[in-house]
């Protein structure tokens, strides 16, 4: 994606925009962890998560409560244990938040780059933008990532002067236990996957890569070597949408992640996600909300 529409730059602006945390926080700063219950306390409840993108990435555990996301094309409720990792400029978004029990943490790449040999996502293949980003994993690996949670949340809240050294190795040790976990159920998702949910994720991933540029089904038909026809009957089987809801769900997100994130005006924003004038747009989005673009950027 462009650079320019990864509007959460920085962890200090997420703990103010996000979580409604007025604490002072240094700007430069590259690590934030915590726990859900403390992340989530002041999320407001009719807005949840709005659409976003951060230059950073998320990891997280939820052990308990309510909890969906929209990640990328993706739209799930979670269930205990699931990990959910969110790689840094990764669409994301949740509309409903409620008693969430568990651990996350926000961290820049650079922050753990000294320790790494390969890019991020050549070293911990779950951080690259077309990896499975949910998994559910057994109450026995799930104690071993808590442990790893609470491990970093201790040495972040004492003092050290070693204090980013253990850090880091910390964070790298919680890398190497989800690698660990990850491959065997990423593995087991491959190998039970239909024909048909291939489909349908891959046709996701593209949708995720091109949404831009890209707006007709046949042309991801016939990037995925498969009929309109047939692309539309398995992802409403896997799905319940169509392939145009789905295209049209990720316009949408980026839309919200525009309006609520920049300045920039309606006609901008239009202009960049690639409709034809801004009468088109407005269209768009009073269709699918029924608010105008400057009515609906209130109430982000």
């Amino acid at each position: 994606m462009k650079k320019e529409i990864l509007i959460i730059e920085n962890l200090a602006a997420f703990e103010k925009l996000i979580n409604r945390d007025n604490r002072p926080y240094d700007i430069n700063m590259m690590v934030m962890p915590g726990t859900l219950q403390d992340k989530h306390k002041d999320v407001d409840p009719e807005k949840g998560i709005p659409a976003l993108r951060r230059q950073f990435n998320l990891i997280y555990i939820l052990l308990a409560g309510v909890h969906d996301v929209h990640l990328g094309a993706d739209y799930r409720w979670l269930k205990p244990n699931d990990l959910v990792i969110v790689p840094e400029s990764f669409l994301y978004a949740s509309t409903n938040v409620h008693s969430c029990v568990g651990y996350c943490m926000h961290f820049k790449t650079e922050f753990i780059q000294p320790l790494l040999t390969k890019p991020i996502e050549e070293e911990f293949p779950f951080l690259a933008l077309e990896a499975e980003h949910i998994i559910n994993i057994t109450p026995e690996e799930s104690s071993l990532v808590q442990q790893s949670f609470r491990d970093i949340i201790s040495e972040y809240e004492r003092f050290s002067h070693e204090k980013d050294y253990l850090l880091r190795n910390y964070i790298h040790i919680l890398l190497l236990r989800i690698r660990e976990i990850y491959r065997p159920h990423a593995k087991q998702i491959g190998e039970t996957a239909t024909r048909s949910m291939k489909i349908t994720n891959q046709f996701k991933r593209l949708v995720e890569k091109n949404f831009l540029h890209i707006r007709a089904v046949k042309k991801y038909a016939a990037m995925l070597h498969v009929t309109p026809k047939h692309l539309s009957e398995v992802v409403k089987i896997n799905t319940g949408k169509s392939p145009r809801d789905i295209i049209n769900d990720m316009l949408l997100m980026e839309s919200k992640v525009l309006l609520g994130s920049t300045d920039k005006t309606v006609t901008e924003i239009g202009y960049e996600l690639h409709f034809e004038d801004q009468s088109h747009f407005n269209h768009f989005i009073k269709q699918h909300t029924g608010c105008t673009p400057l009515q609906l950027r209130k109430k982000l």
